[in-house]
């Protein structure tokens, strides 16, 4: 693959994905790196990155260590030659869960452990109760939606896009459900937690 082969399309997509890695936690070079090998037909080695991106060959390296860490690469060998060909799931819905669990093994565990760490903390003053509440209302809303996620990460990818189109169908179905409930002269209150 050469770069003139690259489509003006390509290139617009790489750049584009460069500019948003930054955006995304990411370097502008990983993002560009992602992007290409995202794209490519075959998968590519780091000279082949290197040459089409016209980056060194120790920034492609540390770039695809790190899409390494992210799990979002796969590499294979071939017979006859020692370099490793690298290329992305063909899977959508792999790579978004892999981006999303990684983003919740590094962001939201240790964000939730913290705030289980300040829970912990005595309580002795007026600000110390509304520091506690405050923790505990952020602690259950970001509990809660780690806990979906791993539901939802559970989901197959049928399934996933059939909730995606839901949409505001969801909302409309809950709607219903309380005007039920009122019309049963059930109150929210009176249901077991998981049903509210």
């Amino acid at each position: 693959m050469e770069p003139e082969h690259l489509s003006e399309t390509a290139w617009r997509f790489i750049h584009h994905f460069g500019e948003m890695g930054s955006r995304w936690g990411i370097s502008r070079t990983v993002g560009q790196i992602y992007a290409l090998l995202y794209i490519s037909h075959v998968p590519l080695n780091a000279d082949d990155i290197a040459h089409l991106l016209s980056f060194s060959r120790s920034n492609v390296s540390m770039g695809l260590k790190e899409l390494q860490s992210w799990r979002l690469l796969r590499s294979e060998y071939r017979a006859g030659d020692r370099r490793e060909y690298f290329k992305t799931p063909e899977d959508v819905w792999e790579i978004f869960r892999s981006l999303a669990d990684e983003r919740r093994r590094r962001e939201v565990e240790p964000t939730l452990s913290v705030l289980r760490e300040c829970l912990l903390d005595p309580v002795n003053t007026q600000e110390d109760e509304h520091f506690h509440r405050r923790m505990q209302a952020m602690y259950d809303l970001i509990s809660m939606s780690n806990e979906w996620f791993v539901d939802i990460q559970k989901l197959s990818a049928e399934d996933l896009t059939a909730l995606m189109n839901l949409g505001a169908h969801a909302q409309k179905l809950l709607h219903a459900k309380n005007r039920l409930l009122s019309f049963a002269g059930i109150h929210k209150e009176e249901l077991p937690e998981d049903l509210k």
